[in-house]
């Protein structure tokens, strides 16, 4: 566990980078397919997304999962410390993800792990967006739901696919997984 991450409030920033773009909470509710109820709720901090609803928000909002951690901008830097990544939790997932890499405009992948508690997964049910996934499992076991196919995957496993195909990640285990997920940007 990382003591010294900053935790971030996906609430906050989804309003931030919703009325930087003029869109109303109706407006956002509307295209990700969700109440404006669940909107205003998650963004004053009364509800927590799961991954896949925050990847769906992500998309509309014109970042990446990983955009929620930090405000787009040109980012040089190449080492990530430890002790300095952002991290956001999603009590409906039960997971907790991390930013490994600096999310800058220049950057073409993004690499995030996924810290998923026993009887936790992704979303209530598969989801899809753009772009392309290579995924690590660095610790644990972990259910991948991709297409019509279930797969178990255990340390050191690797699988690659498009974002595109239905997927949920799960951990049916008694014990927590994680993964390591590198993905191509959204492209808008």
């Amino acid at each position: 566990m990382i003591i010294n991450a900053e935790q971030v409030q996906v609430g906050e920033r989804v309003r931030s980078l919703r009325t930087a773009l003029g869109m109303s909470v109706r407006t956002l509710a509307a295209r990700a397919g969700f109440s404006p109820s669940f909107i205003s709720q998650m963004e004053n901090g009364l509800v927590s997304p799961s991954i896949a609803s925050l990847e769906r928000i992500a998309s509309i909002l014109g970042v990446t999962l990983a955009g929620f951690f930090t405000a787009e901008r040109p980012d040089t830097s190449v080492i990530t410390r430890a002790s300095d990544r952002r991290e956001l939790s999603s009590s409906w997932s039960q997971a907790r993800i991390e930013v490994l890499a600096s999310s800058g405009t220049s950057r073409q992948l993004e690499a995030v792990m996924i810290t998923v508690s026993p009887g936790g997964r992704s979303g209530k049910r598969p989801s899809s967006h753009s772009g392309e996934e290579f995924a690590l499992v660095f610790d644990g076991e972990i259910v991948l739901n991709l297409g019509a196919d279930v797969h178990i995957l255990r340390r050191g496993d690797t699988a690659s696919f498009s974002s595109e195909v239905l997927h949920l990640w799960e951990n049916p285990g008694p014990a927590a997984s994680q993964i390591v997920i590198v993905s191509s940007r959204f492209i808008h």
